[in-house]
């Protein structure tokens, strides 16, 4: 089952996410995709490990996130990745030295077009609800998270969205 958590930022959908793996019965892995890269990060990464129970595996997955879901996908396991808006930035970023978004944006939608055994949750910001930003990067940002989501959305068994902390079912039947 595929299932995408959308919301603002501190809307409450990692938190809504995180709720949904403590209540699965299965092995669950949190997959990270963020990287300590100033202090400020460093300390939300932290933050983020604190309130995780301890017996949730980790995979610290800033770039090849299709791999890292082929590798560790189970028929009772959860997959937990948070967040996609990092993983894009980190694959736009790497443009530079030769990873290219456009492989990753691939392998991942050519990963979830075949069967998936587990349960794979994906949190991400909606980005696409502001002003349109005057930097070129920015809006490349904007316009291949917006084309990412809508891949995802129409792929995906269940789409959440998360307001306030409170989370809305947009596609799909709900048990939460």
């Amino acid at each position: 089952m595929l299932e995408l958590i959308l919301g603002g930022a501190r809307s409450g959908k990692s938190a809504f996410a995180e709720k949904l793996a403590m209540d699965h019965a299965g092995p669950v892995t949190y997959i990270a995709t963020a990287q300590p890269l100033d202090a400020e990060m460093q300390a939300r990464i932290e933050s983020h490990r604190a309130q995780r129970p301890t017996h949730w595996q980790l995979q610290e997955t800033p770039l090849g996130l299709a791999r890292t879901l082929a590798c560790i996908d189970q028929p009772d396991q959860l997959m937990l990745v948070d967040c996609l808006t990092l993983w894009v930035t980190n694959a736009l970023l790497a443009e530079e030295t030769g990873s290219t978004w456009a492989s990753e944006y691939n392998e991942l939608l050519a990963l979830l077009d075949s069967p998936i055994a587990g349960r794979v949750l994906l949190v991400s910001n909606e980005v696409g609800q502001g002003i349109t930003p005057i930097e070129a990067l920015s809006r490349r940002f904007i316009d291949e998270t917006g084309r990412l989501h809508q891949a995802l959305a129409t792929r995906a068994d269940r789409v959440w969205w998360v307001v306030a902390g409170l989370p809305q079912c947009l596609k799909g039947e709900t048990d939460a």
